[in-house]
């Protein structure tokens, strides 16, 4: 290494897991366009930290040097391509051509450039005039990702827009959807390719706002709450790294999968207990039930297609995040490399929450309390229509939960006016529905339970035949020994748990230490097997999956943009891998399955489904018995801490 590489690689204190600075991103980009990327055609869909292998993040961290993976498009050609950049030699240490089948994600200045280019195709003003809609102002063009049917698509990046319209400039489009017409857009030659109308239907005239101007002054008894740390916060935070209560994890952030989390550990009898080497949201498909033209073809990929770290919001205080606020930035680049800063892109705090545990002696007429808190590390993100909110919590006695908080307004459709759809919920009486569809989640969990060995476990609750009082019932653990045996569905009928194990660690009654997750919100496609979506998205008919480990294999439903189906989790599983005490990943699937209600309009009201991690035997007892005693807080001659809030 020369010194100037030394001295570049001595310079900065980052971690090997933190993420890449703008300084970073600027460097890799500009070492790619003095190179292979040099034609004025490439685009950047995505340059971020490329993960150093965790073993040699544990054993070598000083010999890991920086490197930058970038995903790049020549829209001349429409080849795409993965770059490594050692950003210490400043070299392309790997330019790799991205094999056929399914094109890169969309970036953000592409859904832009759709809606102003379509405007200026006379196939699509014309198209608009023809219902009417003549100012061009006051029409949206909304770019949704093309999918794949079944038609060749050419090797063309497609995009495929639907188109809504207001009546003035604060009006809800959503109100008015143009349905039965569809804009289809090729993003490398940067032009319309086609106008689909399937059929005239008269714009919804009544309208849908929810901008105080429309709906009135706000109430005034809802009064104000103040949440404040007096004596400070509670965590401490090293750049990226965070400790709080016994928790100690680094803060990491893609575009792709938006907030990521390192390293999770538990302090516990003196030492640091390693539970995740990474937790993150991987993947999500929003399929709609409507069999009608232009809905069914609605079926995106938020992560793989959109990168949906790249769409986070900047959160502000007081609005998105409450109370004593740590804020991480999220930085990503620009389709032509330039880095952006997404200001306050993670949000992290504390929350109260309610009583840990409680337990009153009606013999010595006494009572124990403490309290629990839990810290929120967050970021919310819009994709055209909705908000999704992706909340971790942390718990002082070891549970993990993980919640998606989804808003903002129904991605709606037309109809005639006095009709109703059989898979739709109609929202006023000119002809407006929105159809039926579902969220589906997959988080990625890379366990490393007291050490990377770990084995996975199905348990089911049993009522036995032979049961004397009829009350007896027990649960049973089946050993889940190759990767297509732990392709399971929940069964609430069975009170079903997973648990992963580490069967060389042994709690204080000489069984392997665990944690189990809680299939809450186990909801799977709805999709028959021969639609496209099934294919494309496989991994949304099962719940819970486990793989042996591999750096490869990081995304459910593989590259999902335009692809053809059978990529991501079907294809990881195929070699049937043994999964009994090896470095194993978990993935599992959950989601919201949105039967639409009439109060989801015109802004939905935040609705969350989630999923909870727990401790089962890692501990030898509760880990929570040496918490502080709450302050006694005497109010109207009761003591404040006495009852849960």
């Amino acid at each position: 290494m020369s010194i100037q590489e030394l001295e570049r690689t001595m310079s900065g204190s980052a971690h090997p897991l933190d993420p890449l600075t703008a300084e970073e991103i600027s460097r890799a980009v500009a070492v790619l366009k003095a190179g292979p990327a040099g034609a004025e055609s490439f685009r950047f869909v995505q340059v971020e930290l490329e993960e150093p292998a965790k073993q040699l993040v544990r054993e070598n961290p000083s010999a890991i040097r920086r490197t930058a993976y970038a995903v790049l498009i020549d829209r001349a050609t429409g080849d795409s391509f993965t770059a490594h950049v050692d950003l210490a030699s400043e070299s392309v240490t790997e330019w790799q051509l991205r094999p056929a089948g399914s094109q890169p994600p969309i970036m953000l200045d592409e859904f832009d450039e759709v809606e102003v280019n379509s405007k200026r195709d006379p196939r699509v003003v014309a198209a608009l005039a023809s219902r009417g809609l003549t100012d061009l102002d006051l029409v949206c063009i909304e770019p949704w990702s093309a999918g794949y049917y079944g038609v060749d698509d050419q090797d063309r990046r497609l995009m495929r827009a639907l188109v809504f319209a207001r009546q003035e400039p604060d009006d809800s489009p959503y109100a008015h959807p143009a349905e039965g017409l569809i804009v289809v857009y090729d993003l490398n030659n940067g032009e319309v390719i086609e106008v689909e109308d399937n059929g005239f239907i008269p714009v919804p005239h009544a309208t849908g706002n929810y901008l105080p101007k429309y709906v009135g002054p706000a109430r005034t008894d809802i009064k104000p709450i103040e949440i404040s740390s007096p004596e400070g916060r509670s965590f401490q935070v090293d750049g990226q790294h965070v400790t709080w209560g016994d928790w100690k994890f680094r803060v990491g952030f893609t575009p792709r999968e938006g907030l990521v989390l390192h390293q999770m550990t538990f302090h516990d009898k003196g030492r640091d207990r390693s539970v995740l080497n990474r937790a993150s949201l991987v993947e999500m498909v929003v399929p709609y039930g409507d069999p009608s033209p232009v809905q069914y073809k609605k079926n995106a990929f938020d992560a793989g297609e959109y990168n949906i770290g790249a769409l986070a919001n900047s959160l502000t205080l007081g609005c998105d995040c409450l109370g004593e606020i740590q804020y991480f930035d999220g930085v990503v680049s620009d389709s032509h490399g330039n880095p952006f800063t997404i200001k306050n892109a993670v949000c992290m705090h504390e929350e109260d929450d309610s009583i840990q545990w409680k337990h009153y002696d009606y013999r010595e007429d006494t009572a124990e309390v403490r309290r629990s808190r839990k810290l929120v590390i967050s970021f919310i993100a819009t994709v055209a229509n909705y908000e999704y909110g992706f909340y971790w919590h942390l718990y002082l006695d070891g549970t993990i939960e993980f919640l998606v908080k989804a808003t903002g307004i129904l991605s709606t459709a037309g109809q005639e006016a006095g009709t109703k759809s059989l898979y739709g919920q109609t929202l006023n009486n000119s002809g407006l529905y929105a159809p039926i569809h579902q969220h589906i989640f997959n988080v990625r969990l890379d366990f490393e339970l007291d050490g990377p060995r770990n084995a996975a476990y199905e348990v089911d609750t049993v009522i036995p035949e032979d049961n004397p009082t009829g009350s007896c019932f027990y649960t049973v653990d089946r050993l889940l020994e190759r990767e297509q045996d732990a392709a399971r569905l929940a069964d609430a009928s069975k009170h079903r748990f997973w648990k992963i194990v580490n069967h060389d660690s042994r709690n204080i009654v000489d069984e392997p230490v665990a944690y189990r997750l809680q299939p809450t919100d186990a909801i799977t496609l709805c999709a028959t097997p021969d639609s496209w979506v099934h294919k494309r998205a496989g991994f949304a008919t099962k719940n819970f999956w486990v793989t042996a480990f591999d750096e490869a294999e990081r995304y459910p439903a593989g590259d999902p943009n335009q692809s053809r189906g059978g990529d991501g989790l079907p294809a990881y599983i195929a070699d049937n891998r043994s999964i009994v005490d090896e470095d194993l990943v978990v993935w599992y699937t959950f989601g919201m399955h949105h039967v639409v209600r009439l109060e989801d309009w015109p802004v939905m009201p935040r609705q969350h489904v989630g999923f909870i991690l727990q401790p089962h035997g890692f501990f030898d007892q509760n880990p929570t018995l040496n918490l502080p005693v709450p302050e006694k807080k005497t109010v109207g001659g009761h003591c404040g801490c006495e009852g849960d809030q």
